[in-house]
């Protein structure tokens, strides 16, 4: 774990930009909304992703199959949408709902396109030097 967390730190500022923005709505928002089955999914599917993402690391280096962390998305993704109706769009419930479910879907798209690189063999890892 502590190999992937260097490996965010020495990630371009854009990209840290952007997790910190997944990270916001999957790991942080939710805990204003503990009361709602929802956010305790997310939070729970945020904390079983970064262990993932851990060991794929630690297996792997950090490399383009780290997008594998987010595969529990596959399912998430479509509980969220179905429970969208549940929800008022303007409620801050909805916002946040909306917001995640569209941040997540982009995230998943770019997850997708890196295990394809990865599976054709661009394997090299993305932050180099973690190890020293």
């Amino acid at each position: 774990m502590t190999k992937f967390m260097r490996g965010l730190l020495r990630m371009p500022l854009w990209v840290k930009a952007w997790l910190g923005l997944l990270m916001l709505f999957n790991g942080i928002i939710p805990m204003f909304f503990l009361s709602l089955v929802e956010a305790q999914i997310v939070l729970a599917t945020f904390i079983a992703s970064a262990l993932l993402m851990g060991a794929i690391t630690g297996a792997a280096g950090f490399t383009r199959l780290l997008g594998l962390g987010h595969v529990l998305w596959f399912g998430l993704l479509p509980y969220l949408w179905g429970r969208l109706e549940a929800f008022d769009a303007g409620s801050p419930e909805g916002v946040w709902l909306h917001g995640l479910i569209a941040l997540n879907l982009i995230s998943l798209i770019l997850d997708v396109v890196d295990v394809a690189c990865y599976a054709r063999a661009e394997r090299v890892e993305v932050v180099t030097g973690l190890d020293a």
